[in-house]
């Protein structure tokens, strides 16, 4: 028999729907099976207490959906749903992992936040009312493939003067994250074609390859960045780094890694150089080396940014500067491709910058993050334990190398139950052969106030080396 518990107070949901809805969880979940037949309409009225009117109404949205079905003379039988998922999950599945929210986590050491406080947001409401103009058509209209003209010069003045990078706006490709120009790079190289991508590196990269059914390698780094003798091992033609501020290491690869790089380029046709200018806007001590593009000659060197991190996560504006000789592919086979970023986010975009703000708020992001990473450095330092810090001092996160006794996932674990999200590097192995014995932690800090920078690194001792 049919048992639930009735609702009469419920005025939002008659007792019909009441009735309907846990009938069809029931089925969906397996628990009432196939075939099976439903009781009589006066045999569920008598047991519930209900009107037969009110179950005909519920049995008669079933048999409508097709979750059921009458029989003349027989009564109401489930109907069998084939190829349908247990869309349930059990009471023993850890939703932690899947969704990443625990309500007893109060720090999150997380290196993709940004500091919550300090967005521009009188600066972008002024900018977003000027740009939303009833004269100006262009923001209702699909505008440029690669992206809004103007954005594109801001762009390509903003990378010359701070990174150095040469090109013109026509070479720039503007899109809404990294993924996505990925995907169109992956459609202007040969189907064939080997990546190589850093061990441990980016993990969205070997997903991104493998959706696409692009072959990829795993190169080695060491502590100058991408191992060019390992390039050679993978038989990699296109290499993918981060050489600004290596992800997950933090290291910055030197000038000289830099030139052995574009060397191996230079070497033969088809090779190239993916360079994510991760973290590029945040050094804190000593000049910025110039991107790799800078040095590049010969149309080897395919420059990548976002505003992810300078602005903010959800302003998905990425670009990618594109040689010569494939803006000539690009505007051959994919210039059909619409720019996903509103014509809208562009052009205020390109308003913060051509009106000084996207400098002043850099420079304003650089002094709060530099006095973060020092924060964190000098916590952590004084517990006086057995924590190596590496990472070069740029970035918005740094590595720490735990050396008491626990392995990576017991780190992870203690830290969660004090309190405390932080993150193991493992996961960024491809090649899991080459991680260091000594389990490193990653800790990000833009999000974190001071006050919880102190809070969480204490509560960190407690967990890793207090009894």
């Amino acid at each position: 028999m049919v048992t639930f518990p009735i609702n009469a107070d419920d005025k939002e949901k008659p007792i019909y729907l009441q009735l309907y809805s846990y009938i069809k969880e029931e089925i969906r979940a397996g628990r009432i099976q196939a075939e099976s037949k439903l009781p009589s309409k006066r045999k569920l009225s008598d047991y519930l207490g209900i009107s037969q009117n009110t179950i005909q109404a519920a049995y008669d949205q079933l048999i409508e959906e097709g979750y059921i079905k009458p029989v003349a003379r027989k009564g109401f039988y489930v109907c069998k749903l084939d190829n349908v998922l247990n869309l349930y999950v059990t009471k023993g599945e850890d939703h932690t992992s899947r969704t990443g929210r625990n309500e007893a986590i109060k720090y999150d050491f997380s290196f993709h936040g940004i500091d919550m406080e300090t967005f521009p947001f009188s600066i972008w409401r002024k900018l977003s009312k000027e740009v939303i103009n009833e004269y100006d058509k262009d923001i209702i209209q699909l505008g440029d493939s690669q992206g809004n003209e103007e954005l594109r010069k801001s762009i390509a003045a903003y990378l010359h003067q701070s990174r150095g990078v040469n090109c013109t706006p026509e070479q720039i490709i503007i899109s809404a994250g990294t993924e996505y120009l990925f995907q169109i790079l992956i459609q202007l190289f040969k189907e064939n074609s080997i990546y190589g991508i850093e061990n441990p590196g980016y993990e969205r990269l070997n997903l991104l390859f493998s959706s696409n059914r692009a072959k990829y390698r795993a190169v080695n780094i060491d502590k100058n960045g991408l191992i060019p003798e390992e390039i050679d091992k993978s038989g990699a033609e296109i290499i993918c780094i981060t050489p600004a501020h290596q992800f997950p290491s933090g290291v910055i690869m030197p000038i000289g890694r830099r030139i052995q790089l574009l060397n191996w380029a230079n070497k033969k046709d088809g090779r190239y150089i993916i360079e994510d200018d991760y973290d590029s806007e945040f050094k804190y001590s000593g000049r910025p080396i110039p991107a790799m593009q800078g040095l590049d000659v010969n149309g080897k060197v395919i420059y990548m940014g976002a505003f992810s991190k300078s602005l903010s996560p959800s302003i998905r504006v990425s670009y990618m500067v594109l040689p010569e000789i494939l803006l000539k592919k690009y505007l051959k086979y994919s210039s059909f491709l619409i720019c996903p970023v509103p014509a809208i986010d562009q052009k205020i975009l390109t308003r913060f910058i051509q009106d000084g703000y996207f400098e002043r708020h850099l420079n304003k992001m650089r002094n709060i993050y530099k006095k973060k990473r020092e924060m964190v450095v000098e916590e952590i330092t004084k517990l006086n334990c057995r924590i190596e810090i590496t990472g070069a001092d740029a970035g918005l996160h740094l590595v720490l190398n735990v050396d008491n006794g626990m392995n990576e996932d017991e780190l992870v674990a203690r830290a969660l139950k004090a309190g405390v999200r932080v993150y193991g590097i493992s996961k960024y192995y491809i090649d899991k052969r080459y991680i260091n014995k000594i389990p490193a932690i990653i800790i990000g800090f833009a999000s974190m106030t001071e006050t919880e920078i102190h809070n969480a690194v204490n509560a960190l001792n407690g967990a890793w080396f207090k009894k």
